[in-house]
């Protein structure tokens, strides 16, 4: 039974914060990348057992990466992301 709501999350909540549909969240609890308990007809995550796929918080080494990784890409691809915008 679960005894606190908050130290789970339902399929949905995952496929929110990862930006995938509920499907893809399925899919890797199939195959077992994403570790989920059965609870009547309904999985639940714990927020425990993710590890490393859910992260509150960017390291500055992380974020440095980030930056640098869509400096290079509006600088290489800026056009064509102005182009795709105005479609």
């Amino acid at each position: 039974m679960i005894k606190d709501n908050n130290e789970y999350l339902s399929v949905k909540e995952l496929a929110d914060i990862l930006n995938i549909s509920r499907v893809a969240v399925f899919k890797k609890i199939k195959n077992g990348h994403v570790y989920a308990e059965k609870i009547g007809r309904s999985y639940v995550i714990p927020k425990n057992r993710l590890g490393g796929i859910v992260s509150s918080e960017l390291t500055e080494r992380l974020k440095c990466k980030i930056e640098k990784g869509v400096t290079k890409v509006v600088t290489e691809y800026g056009d064509v992301l102005k182009r795709l915008g105005k479609e």
